[in-house]
């Protein structure tokens, strides 16, 4: 009896752990009908399709930093207006 109680226990805990992992990843958009549509991530096609792969890299590359950039002057900002 002690033997079924602990192997229900478990696959009860093994269920709730399952499921807590299933909401999270849809949560982040890894699981589910939209996976390979995820949001925040631009389409094949948004990138400029002329050009070699070393030149779609540095395209690639220069956006990075330019929205690095932003971000770290939007937060410089807020922190200017969080000491007012």
């Amino acid at each position: 009896m002690k033997a079924l109680l602990g192997a229900v226990s478990l696959l009860v805990a093994l269920a709730i752990v399952g499921l807590m992992a299933v909401r999270q990843m849809k949560a982040v958009g890894h699981v589910g009908a939209g996976a390979t549509a995820q949001a925040g991530l631009p389409d094949a096609p948004a990138m400029s399709g002329s050009g070699t792969v070393g030149e779609q890299a540095r395209q690639l590359e220069s956006k990075v930093a330019a929205d690095v950039a932003k971000a770290l002057a939007q937060g410089a900002a807020r922190d200017a207006a969080a000491d007012k």
